[in-house]
């Protein structure tokens, strides 16, 4: 992962913004510091491991009802609360709702600092995940209907012999098939295509509905 990460805040108090900005750039990573949440939604997210710093009570619509758009319009980016007047129920609630950390005003610059960085990590490991269901995706594109066929019956530990009488066709021509989905699929063994398999969420069902 090339790209710079970058924290944006989104919070309407200009003093706020300031203070954790200077705070945030002060260990080297990149800030973008809004004043609503139209502003993100109009921005977007940015490329690279991206963190939100996300003020509870905000002029419109409310963090907490921000977090929840977000997750039903399948928006990922890892949320830390920041609040004045949280309570109890309202922290539960947003690390229910997947947030990182919830801290309550006046909170320690270090637990700010690590929640970025448990955040900006978290990011990370989900961009890299989805670059390699992305690369594994473009691959499966490439397999024939019959290759997917045989792809979904061989990672459920089905002999070649068997697959042969499940699909109507000879042993030979399974075989073929399925070092043609071995060499598509770049798996280097049987445990390395289901591992492929499991990652895609593809299984024999999925395949026959085709």
């Amino acid at each position: 992962m090339t790209e710079q990460p970058t924290v944006i805040i989104v919070d309407d108090d200009p003093e706020i913004r300031a203070a954790l900005g200077s705070l945030i750039r002060s260990v080297g990573v990149q800030v973008k510091a809004l004043a609503s949440v139209p502003e993100f939604l109009s921005e977007g997210r940015p490329e690279g491991p991206t963190c939100l710093v996300l003020d509870v009570r905000l002029p419109g619509r409310s963090g907490l009802d921000f977090q929840r758009e977000l997750s039903a319009a399948h928006i990922h980016v890892p949320i830390i609360f920041i609040t004045g007047y949280g309570d109890i129920p309202m922290s539960v609630q947003a690390i229910k709702g997947g947030a990182v950390e919830f801290l309550t005003k006046p909170f320690r610059d270090q637990d700010l600092l690590d929640a970025i960085q448990l955040g900006l990590a978290r990011d990370r490991g989900w961009l890299d995940n989805e670059k390699t269901i992305g690369a594994l995706r473009a691959r499966f594109e490439t397999l024939t209907p019959r290759e997917r066929e045989v792809m979904a019956l061989v990672v459920t530990g089905r002999l070649n012999k068997q697959i042969a009488h499940d699909i109507g066709i000879s042993e030979i021509t399974v075989k073929v098939h399925r070092g043609q989905v071995m060499q598509k699929m770049k798996a280097a063994s049987l445990p390395d295509l289901a591992r492929m398999a499991d990652k895609l969420n593809f299984t024999a069902e999925k395949s026959e509905s085709r």
